[in-house]
């Protein structure tokens, strides 16, 4: 898509503080982060959010989540990290373009 930031960075038209990229995705770190080290970890094809997945994705899917132990150990999250995915406004989504967010260091909170 042609104003999608993620599409943008992932094409190079932006610049982003990349660490890792393939033919199916691009690692970038969040402009704003939450914790030490908050990466995102974005596919190059466009995808909405979870709620656009198709069975068609399932590979691009298994490729991100196989990814995402080796990355977190390259950042030194070797005791534990947390990753999120928003979906939807109402989710928190606020950049349309699936994305999961990889967070670690010291002292992340808990849900309740």
């Amino acid at each position: 898509m042609s104003d999608c930031l993620f599409c943008k960075i992932a094409a190079g038209e932006i610049p982003a503080d990349k660490i890792y990229e393939d033919e199916r995705v691009v690692v970038f770190r969040d402009i704003n982060p939450k914790a030490e080290v908050h990466l995102l970890i974005v596919p190059r094809e466009h995808i909405a959010g979870l709620n656009e997945l198709e069975s068609g994705h399932d590979a691009l899917i298994a490729h991100i989540m196989r990814l995402i132990q080796p990355l977190a150990l390259d950042q030194g999250l070797e005791s534990g990290y947390r990753t999120i995915i928003n979906t939807g406004k109402d989710g928190g989504q606020e950049v349309f373009h699936l994305h999961i967010h990889l967070l670690g260091g010291r002292d992340l909170p808990g849900f309740g």
